[in-house]
């Protein structure tokens, strides 16, 4: 009897060092019911699920970096076309719309970013929560041994009715100790899901900084692309030496935009050929919706006029809409996308049939928001403004072509 006191004491001691409320909060419960190993098991995966979240973190950083513009690199692979303007411009547009997306990307970036670490600051004040709690359950079972002290245990021995009843409580002191054990090992592994939480949670917020560093970095590299372009574009053309190897240069330009258009056209007659007539598109006469709705500002008219590069008199084809970056562009009237392509020439374009051998062409656009074959409305927008192209500032060049050749677009815009 006196060993199995001995017994009882150094379990009471080990149970005060590490107890829990197990009375107080869960009163005649089966201890032998504590799920533990479930516990456990939970509790290794959410560890292990915090420190993939610290690590996913820090590669989303390191991905970030990598995916960068260098500016530098950019402009030294472009200096070996600068004495082909076409392919020079057509590879300043192509990064420029590289970046564009790489802006896009990081907008998203950001976005998702501040979902996880609102969702990462509610996991861990539930984390928080829930070890406070635990605290304050194991401060109670500690106060709760210490003023029962040892009569607790020998009113379990002595009061026991037989050899049986002792050793089945003798199995109820090692059931509680081992209970209490538990909990101060959940306890601890608390306090490591709560410190891993938090550092989770800085990273992701050092994250979602570097990733707004990034979009700022992205965002002066287009910029100082636009304005590499528009600097190039310029020099380009002041150091042609022989002004009629300039006219010539731009006048195939223009035919070579005139033949794609041509080509177009004829291609879309020989499919109408083979349309019932009852399905052809006809235009019914009503007047056009302007097609820049930001500003109504004319940088140059229709017709006859001085070429501000070469100046010798030639024609104009369209009306030259002047616009900032990204302002929108609309359908004049509803008709089909027959063309959402790029050339040198026209840049990003745009050409709809409205039926009845009527088109409209938008050139130079920075983005183009529809593609052929696709079916517009009047005003619906179909674009962004932009310079691609044979351009050397941010417009929207808006022709009208009847019968396969340019015409007033004013006689259906209306003045």
């Amino acid at each position: 009897m006196e060993l199995l006191r001995n017994k009882v004491k150094r379990f009471r001691l080990r149970c005060a060092l590490t107890g829990t409320l197990l009375f107080i909060c869960f009163g005649g419960q089966a201890l032998g019911r504590a799920a533990l190993p479930v516990y456990a098991e939970e509790t290794n995966d959410l560890i292990r699920e915090k420190e993939e979240g610290i690590s996913k973190a820090k590669e989303e950083r390191q991905q970030i970096q990598k995916n960068l513009t260098d500016v530098k690199a950019v402009k030294q692979s472009l200096d070996e076309q600068k004495n082909d303007l076409n392919q020079y411009i057509t590879s300043l547009d192509a990064q420029v719309a590289q970046i564009e997306l790489n802006i896009e990307a990081l907008n998203e970036s950001i976005t998702v970013k501040e979902g996880e670490i609102a969702a990462t600051q509610i996991e861990l004040d539930a984390a928080i929560a829930v070890q406070e709690a635990q605290y304050e359950a194991m401060k109670q079972r500690i106060r709760y041994m210490y003023e029962r002290g040892d009569h607790y245990y020998l009113e379990l021995i002595f009061g026991a009715l037989n050899y049986s009843d002792i050793l089945n409580k003798a199995a109820y002191i090692e059931k509680l100790e081992e209970y209490d054990r538990n909990k101060l090992e959940e306890y601890e592994e608390q306090c490591r899901i709560v410190e891993l939480t938090k550092t989770q949670l800085e990273e992701e917020k050092q994250t979602l900084e570097e990733t707004r560093n990034s979009l700022h970095q992205e965002e002066e590299a287009l910029k100082e692309i636009r304005e590499e372009k528009q600097k190039q574009l310029e020099a380009l053309m002041a150091q042609i030496e022989e002004k009629q190897k300039a006219i010539a240069a731009y006048e195939a330009s223009i035919a070579a935009t005139n033949n794609e258009i041509n080509a177009l056209e004829a291609a879309i007659k020989a499919e109408r050929a083979r349309l019932a007539e009852a399905n052809r598109p006809h235009y019914d006469g009503g007047m056009f919706r302007w097609p820049c709705p930001s500003t109504t500002y004319i940088t140059d008219e229709y017709g006859w006029r001085v070429h501000p590069i070469f100046g010798d008199r030639r024609f104009h084809s369209g009306l030259d809409i002047g616009a900032g970056y990204g302002a929108s562009i609309v359908a004049a009237y509803r008709g089909t996308v027959v063309a959402a392509a790029y050339s040198s020439s026209m840049g990003n374009y745009i050409m709809i049939d409205h039926g009845d051998d009527l088109y409209t062409i938008y050139m130079h656009c920075s983005k183009l928001q529809v593609s052929t074959g696709q079916s517009v409305s009047a005003g619906q927008q179909i674009g962004l403004v932009g310079s691609t192209g044979n351009s050397t500032g941010p417009h929207l060049h808006f022709g009208v072509r009847k019968n396969g050749a340019y015409v007033s677009p004013w006689g259906y815009l209306g003045r």
